[in-house]
């Protein structure tokens, strides 16, 4: 991606929080279940113990906290959408967890006392704030010392399957569909390079980082609308995008990813299409 490890570039797609406010409902439905084994791995890769006190950081509706109160963990939730934090309140209640509670804040100005959480974590959400270094300082300030930080990003774009099938799918019916930019590259990819996340977060304050790429997600499509429904629940941006064409063109993409899905499945089986991670971890 060529991102400078010390610069966030120039970037105007940031959705407000109102507009996650607006996809609250579909991330819980559609994107969060499927994270949890990836999260539980993070977890395990930064050493959560039962007891510890973990803060997620622009939390959504709870990817990454969720398996770490399940884990015994004593959690904070965090993030600037109030509908996200609903969807995880209401979550922590439906399973009874203990000591999970969430609140509405910035990542980029933490209202945390320094040196509070034993690891502070952050999944999709830190990944694709508009000044990372400033929200990973944050993170770092407000994790103890000789405690944890970790942060869960997606690598390349070109080996995330199921961007990379929304965008062939919209180029078939528009096409001159720009795609993706590359100078700068979407905030969701900023560290998509596993270098410029060990950089970022060694500048941020963290010794003995590392960044673990071995793990994917795999996100699972019977149908065009399943897959359709995934990429608009999953960020803002998908949906303004697709919210400029007419009803019939749009459903002329899901059918164009009907037919890519029907020849990556056996018929019986839905889709499995995967996406890179980088997980980096690193001690205060």
């Amino acid at each position: 991606m060529g991102t400078d490890a010390g610069t966030t570039g120039t970037h105007h797609e940031v959705a407000p929080a109102e507009a996650w406010d607006a996809i609250a409902a579909g991330y819980d439905e559609f994107v969060a279940p499927g994270e949890a084994p990836f999260a539980h791995a993070a977890l395990v890769l930064a050493g959560l113990g039962v007891g510890d006190r973990f803060l997620d950081v622009a939390a959504g509706p709870g990817g990454l906290s969720l398996p770490a109160a399940r884990l015994g963990a004593r959690v904070l939730a965090t993030d600037w959408s109030p509908a996200m934090i609903e969807r995880f309140t209401a979550r922590v209640r439906e399973e009874g967890l203990r000591d999970a509670e969430a609140r509405v804040m910035d990542a980029h100005a933490l209202d945390i006392e320094d040196d509070t959480f034993d690891v502070t974590g952050s999944q999709f959400g830190v990944m694709l704030v508009p000044d990372q270094p400033v929200a990973l300082r944050e993170m770092v300030r407000v994790t103890r010392p000789g405690g944890r930080v970790l942060v869960i990003a997606y690598g390349s774009p070109a080996e995330f399957e199921a961007l990379q099938f929304f965008i062939a799918a919209l180029r078939a019916v528009v096409p001159d569909f720009e795609g993706l930019p590359d100078d700068p590259p979407p905030l969701e990819f900023q560290v998509a390079d596993p270098d410029v996340l060990r950089q970022r977060l060694t500048d941020a304050g963290l010794r003995d980082v590392t960044v673990d790429t071995t793990h994917q997600e795999r996100i699972e499509v019977r149908s065009g609308r399943e897959l359709w429904d995934w990429m608009l629940g999953s960020n803002p941006i998908a949906g303004m995008i697709v919210g400029d064409l007419p009803a019939d063109q749009q459903a002329t993409v899901r059918q164009v990813l009907d037919g890519v899905l029907r020849e990556r499945s056996d018929g019986t089986s839905p889709a499995v299409l995967s996406a890179p991670l980088n997980i980096g971890v690193g001690t205060k």
